[in-house]
């Protein structure tokens, strides 16, 4: 029997709710805090500021004092129960910070009775709030590993020699236990031949309401479904977007309540893109993503790139969406994950399975593709296939908890380790 490599617990990244028992959460008293660094050589500037406050209360500065390699951060030590729930929060403001998500952050560490480290730090999620001067907040639902007594929590500013980031409204309490979040996601596996745009459409369209029979959120369809099989070209088969397909297509899905994405054409005055709409569950174009890695056969066949990621929001959670060739680079997949894209849905003609695999692995989100010639699939957190649908099962719907938390060995949570740790734009570029 193979073992298998990742365990699993529940986790709320409280983008849409949490729910805290009892009162307001009480913060931790600033006098609570310690200062620490690593190396006193690398320790930025700490102290607790009584002008700047937060709600009142005195905030808990941290500055790089012309340090490029300042590494540091305010501790305390809490109580925790195992098994239980509790929700961590702190709120932050920052000033001259070049890339506030590695240079500022939170973490957890489990603790024994003992104070013995127990597995690996967790990595509570950022939500900026606005602009550079504006109060953001770092927030994350955990469930405590069994023996965890305690909870060591850092708030740490690093590698940035002219910023400085405020910290006040910390706290750390017992709260009720997630509700998984569903999600029924469909892909279609469809290769039209000798067919035409129309025709297309309504095979489409019969699929679709399969999956809306089966109650399905959100349905993912191939790239160019109004070209493929057909006689035309890309621009022969190009139309205004929204247009005529994105009106048919908006029928249906207010028909079958669910969200629906398509690649198609979109011709827009003299140019035309290969593009993948969304439409929403009231049939409206609720955005759309022009495909921006195109392969030498669709700029000789006079497509223009797009220039931009877009991602979306759903009523279950936030979307992103590729094309075919993306998934061959990973920086379209890396960007939408950073703009916080839990599932990037992947219209394409066809291509290689190792590289979607990549991409769902490398920024821990689910993949979902819908094509002619790979497989058509839903790909979790490891990589590994949910469920792939096939010519004699064309339509496959899949329940998706877009709160459950994958811990790989060694590692934990990688999906909160990976803007904290990734590499700096500065040395990429």
């Amino acid at each position: 029997m193979t073992r298998h490599p990742l365990k699993f617990s529940f986790i709320s990244l409280v983008i849409i709710t949490c729910c805290a028992i009892g009162a307001q959460a009480q913060d931790i008293n600033p006098s609570e805090w310690k200062f620490q660094s690593q190396r006193k050589e690398i320790a930025p500037v700490g102290f607790i500021d009584s002008a700047v406050t937060y709600e009142g209360k005195p905030t808990l500065v941290l500055a790089g004092g012309g340090k490029e390699y300042s590494n540091g951060y305010w501790y305390t030590i809490v109580n925790t129960e195992p098994g239980e729930y509790f929700q961590f929060q702190s709120n932050f403001i920052t000033t001259n910070i070049e890339e506030s998500n590695r240079s500022v952050l939170a973490r957890i560490i489990w603790q024994d009775d003992k104070g013995k480290r127990l597995g690996s730090p967790e990595y509570p999620a950022s939500f900026p709030a606005g602009t550079n001067g504006t109060w953001n907040y770092i927030k994350q639902l955990y469930k405590v590993p069994k023996e965890a007594t305690k909870a060591k929590i850092e708030l740490v500013y690093r590698w940035d020699a002219n910023g400085v980031v405020r910290f006040a409204g910390t706290s750390f309490q017992k709260a009720a236990a997630p509700k998984p979040r569903i999600v029924k996601v469909a892909a279609v596996h469809y290769k039209p031949h000798r067919s035409t745009t129309q025709q297309n459409l309504i095979k489409f369209s019969n699929f679709i309401a399969t999956a809306a029979s089966q109650k399905a959120d959100i349905v993912c369809l191939p790239e160019a479904i109004t070209l493929a099989g057909t006689t035309n070209d890309y621009v022969s088969a190009s139309e205004n977007v929204p247009g005529p397909t994105t009106e048919y297509l908006g029928k249906i899905a207010k028909k079958s309540n669910l969200y629906i994405v398509a690649g198609i054409l979109e011709k827009s005055g003299d140019v035309v893109y290969n593009t993948a709409v969304l439409i929403d569950r009231n049939g409206n174009l609720a955005g759309k993503y022009r495909k921006v890695s195109l392969p030498q056969e669709e700029f000789d066949g006079g497509i223009t790139p797009g220039n931009s990621f877009p991602v979306f929001d759903t009523d279950f959670g936030r979307i992103g969406i590729m094309i075919c060739w993306d998934v061959t680079f990973p920086e379209p997949a890396r960007v939408l994950a950073q703009k916080g894209a839990e599932m990037i849905f992947l219209p394409l003609a066809g291509g290689d399975i190792t590289l979607a695999k990549a991409r769902a692995i490398e920024n821990q989100v689910y993949v979902v593709s819908s094509t002619y010639d790979m497989i058509t699939a839903v790909f979790d957190h490891e990589g590994k296939v949910v469920q792939e649908a096939r010519e004699k099962n064309p339509v496959i719907v899949v329940d998706v908890d877009l709160n459950k938390q994958t811990l790989w060995p060694w590692i934990g949570d990688l999906k909160s380790r990976i803007p904290r740790e990734i590499p700096s734009q500065n040395a990429i570029h």
